[in-house]
């Protein structure tokens, strides 16, 4: 895959990620800072993503993930996804997008 076919597919994946809403935060998960990794191995049309949650406990953990990897699989030319959910680094506010900022009354 060439780097403007790469850089298309990333951002099919970043727009499918801006469709996943925690149900209690009116913000995507990627404005949000919750995707830490975006991995895509071209060659196998492999994607592995690690991304985390606002709170270790956060009670919608499996309904957010799950809504992850199956949009992430409806993407066309994706044969394999990966979803790893990780909690380090500690996730915190300073990782919100400016968007995500305003949008929640920090700025």
């Amino acid at each position: 895959m060439d780097i403007e076919l790469h850089q298309k597919m990333e951002e099919r994946i970043i727009d499918m990620l801006r469709t996943v809403f925690d149900p209690e935060i009116p913000v995507n998960i990627y404005d949000l800072g919750l995707i830490y990794r975006i991995e895509l191995n071209e060659e196998a049309n492999e994607l592995k993503l690690d991304m985390t949650l606002t709170a270790p406990n956060c009670p919608a953990a499996d309904f957010i993930v799950e809504d992850v990897r199956q949009k992430l699989e409806s993407i066309q030319g994706l044969d394999k996804v990966e979803v790893n959910l990780v909690f380090e680094p500690e996730w915190t506010k300073d990782m919100l997008s400016e968007d995500a900022k305003m949008e929640l009354g920090f700025l």
